[in-house]
């Protein structure tokens, strides 16, 4: 544990053939696998014992279901981390900003806002509805209720609010 947080070790082990092994050891001492197919599919395995070849399968995911979840546990975690970065730094704030019905940039390129140039906030990610795109770039497509992290100033957060609420 570090500055009150803890860190945890992940150990990636090529498995010829079949992809990668992500493994860690939680809190209550359970060795956890994640098994990232060369198809796309992931595991999720518990080891029963030392052999790293002993495992239960907890869980089978898609590609797809894998991104979902990953989706739904990442999206409080980026808003966490975003917010210990502004406690971290004087000055820097963290905000979100949804996208008006009316604004004339629903439907279209986060660049022809040209917030980052106009206020010297950044626009850090998308949220539309569970999804969470983390660092949009300027071709993605805003939509009319979509809410955006912003870090920067109170000021800049304030002018981008300006900019997308139309």
């Amino acid at each position: 544990m570090t500055d009150g947080v803890m860190r945890v070790d992940v150990n990636e082990v090529l498995l010829p053939g079949v992809g990668l092994r992500y493994e860690f050891v939680n809190h209550d001492g359970d060795r956890i696998g994640v098994v990232a197919r060369r198809s796309g599919d992931f595991e999720v395995v518990v080891y029963e014992g030392e052999d790293p070849d002993e495992a239960r399968a907890v869980l089978r995911l898609t590609g797809e279901e894998a991104d979902t979840v990953a989706e739904i546990l990442g999206a409080p975690r980026i808003a966490e981390r975003f917010a210990d970065l502004t406690r971290e730094v004087p000055g820097l704030s963290a905000g979100q900003i949804e996208v008006a019905v009316d604004t004339p940039f629903a439907g279209r390129p986060l660049g022809e806002t040209r917030a980052r140039t106009r206020t010297g906030a950044s626009i850090v990610a998308v949220v539309r509805g569970e999804e969470v795109i983390p660092s949009p770039g300027p071709g993605q497509t805003l939509h009319a209720g979509d809410v955006l992290v912003v870090i920067g100033t109170h000021e800049g957060i304030a002018a981008v609010e300006q900019i997308v609420r139309g």
